[in-house]
C-alpha cells in the first residue's frame, strides 16, 4: 500500500527560516510500514518563531509539536559545528523541546522522525538561523604564541566579569587546551575575570600545548554569549631550573635535572629577605633603572639606591630580579646584602641571562622571607598545592558533590 500524507493545521514554537522537505515517494505493494519510504511530514510536525526569513531568538527554547493522530519518535538538532541541542520527547510523542541554550549567531538543522496510526515512518528537516547576540564575552588568551619554559601558566582574561558558578561551568567547559603529550591540567579561577590553567606537576619538557576557546555564540548566562577568541599554541623547551639557596649564598642551575653551573650570589639583607617559593621568569631586560623609591624607600635615606644594572631578568611584576650586582662581588658567595633581588658577578649574570627563557623557573629556599604569592606579583601558581588547585575550578566543584553546573547548557554530548 502506499501513504498519502493528510493535510493538517501545524503548530510550531521554534525557530525556522527555511524548511527542505524530504520527498514523499512511497514503495507501493509493501505491508510493512517500515519498508517504505518515509514520507514528507512537513504538513505534520511544525516549528514556528522565525518564518518568513526572521531569525530566531536564541535565548528561547526551540519547541517541535505534532498535529493530528501522528506523533513524532525522534528529533535531533545540531549546529554547523555539529554540536547537539539537548532536548525532552513528552511521553505522548506530541512535543519534543530544548532543555540546552542555543548559540547566538549559529545556523541549526533540525531532524524529525514522526509515526501515523499505521504506523508508517515520517521525516523533515528544518534549517534555522538564530539572531546574533547583543553582549559578546571575549576571551584573551596568554601568553602569546611561542616558546616557553616548563612553568609558564596558560592565562584566559575575560573580556566581562562571570561570577555565577553555572556560568563559569560554561566559560569553562568551552577552553580547550590540548597537550602532546597529553598532561594532567585544569583551570583555576583567580577571579571574576581570569582563569590559570597549569598541569599537576610542570610542563613536561618539548611538549606542545595548544589552547582554544569554544564559547563562540554559545550562551554563558542571561544576554551574555561568547564571542570569538585567537587561539595560542605553546612549545615548551627544555626544563632551565635555577634554585637558590639564600643560606648557602649559591644558585645552581639545571638543565633537564643536571646541573650546568653553580654561582655564587646575594640574596636580600634582613628586612629585605627575598621570597621563598617558585617563580616564573617574566621578561629580560639587558639594561635597567633600579631605584630604591620604587620599593617604598625614601630617596636620601640610609638604604635609598639609584643604579644602572645589567642583565636583569625579572621574576616579580614588583621588582624582584636576578641581575649583574659587581658592587657586591665581595658579598656574592658568603652573605645577603641586596634589598630582595639576587645579585651576582656580571659574567655570570650575562651567562644566565642567556640561558634562561620566558616560563623558565626561579627558586629559592632557606631564605627568612615570605613564600611568593601564587597570583598577584607575578606567576607564582606553583606554589598552591595541586589539591587546592583544583578546587578552583568550577567543574572540578561539581564533581564533588555530584552535580555539574554546566550540564544544564551543554551543548555537545560527553564522549
Amino acid at each position: 500500500m502506499s501513504h498519502s500524507p493528510r493535510r493538517r493545521v501545524v503548530h510550531l514554537c521554534a525557530m525556522v527560516v527555511s524548511s527542505v522537505a524530504l520527498g514523499a515517494t512511497a514503495c507501493g505493494g509493501s505491508s510493512n510500514p517500515l519498508a517504505d519510504t518515509p514520507y514528507d511530514a512537513t504538513g505534520q510536525v511544525a516549528l514556528t518563531g522565525a518564518e518568513d526569513g526572521r531569525k530566531a531568538d536564541p535565548s528561547k527554547p526551540l519547541e517541535v509539536t505534532a498535529d493530528g493522530s501522528d506523533r513524532i519518535t525522534d528529533v535531533t538538532a545540531t549546529d554547523a559545528a555539529g554540536r547537539f541541542v539537548k532536548g525532552e520527547l513528552d511521553a505522548d510523542g506530541r512535543r519534543w523541546h530544548s532543555t540546552g541554550a542555543l548559540a547566538a549567531g549559529a545556523h541549526y538543522t533540525v531532524r524529525v522522525s514522526t509515526e501515523d496510526e499505521d504506523g508508517f515512518q515520517g521525516r523533515r528537516t528544518v534549517g534555522f538561523d538564530t539572531s546574533a547576540a547583543d553582549r559578546l564575552l571575549r576571551v584573551a588568551f596568554g601568553p602569546q604564541s611561542g616558546t616557553y619554559g616548563v612553568g609558564q601558566p596558560v592565562t584566559a582574561e575575560l573580556s566581562a566579569p562571570v561570577q555565577d558558578p553555572a556560568a563559569r561551568a560554561v566559560v569553562e567547559r568551552a577552553l580547550k587546551v590540548e597537550t602532546r603529550p597529553a598532561v594532567e591540567g585544569v583551570w583555576h579561577w583567580v577571579d571574576n575575570r581570569t582563569l590559570h590553567y597549569r598541569p599537576k606537576d610542570y610542563w613536561p619538557a618539548r611538549t606542545t600545548v595548544e589552547v582554544r576557546s569554544g564559547l563562540d555564540g554559545i550562551k554563558v548566562a542571561g544576554g551574555l554569549y561568547g564571542g570569538s577568541s585567537k587561539p595560542v599554541k605553546l612549545t615548551i623547551g627544555d626544563r632551565i631550573e635555577a634554585v637558590t639557596d639564600a643560606a648557602a649564598h649559591s644558585m645552581t642551575v639545571l638543565r633537564d635535572g643536571k646541573e650546568i653551573r653553580s654561582i655564587p650570589v646575594t640574596t636580600g639583607k634582613p628586612g629585605y629577605a627575598t621570597r621563598n617559593g617558585v617563580k616564573v621568569v617574566l621578561g629580560r631586560e639587558s639594561f635597567v633603572r633600579m631605584r630604591g623609591t620604587s620599593i617604598g624607600i625614601a630617596e636620601g635615606s640610609e638604604d635609598s639606591y639609584d643604579l644602572p644594572v645589567r642583565w636583569a631578568t625579572r621574576v616579580t611584576w614588583s621588582g624582584e630580579y636576578v641581575h649583574a650586582a659587581p658592587w657586591s662581588e665581595g658579598s656574592q658567595g658568603s652573605e645577603n646584602v641586596s634589598h630582595g633581588c639576587t645579585g651576582m658577578s656580571t659574567d655570570n649574570a650575562k651567562w644566565f641571562f642567556d640561558t634562561i627563557h620566558l616560563g623558565d623557573l626561579v627558586k629559592v629556599v632557606n631564605s627568612a622571607g615570605t613564600t611568593m604569592t601564587p597570583f598577584d606579583n607575578g606567576f607564582g601558581d606553583w606554589n598552591m598545592p595541586w589539591k587546592q588547585w583544583r578546587e578552583g575550578s568550577a567543574l572540578a566543584a561539581g564533581k564533588r558533590d555530584g552535580s555539574n553546573p554546566a550540564d544544564a547548557a551543554r551543548l555537545r554530548p560527553e564522549t
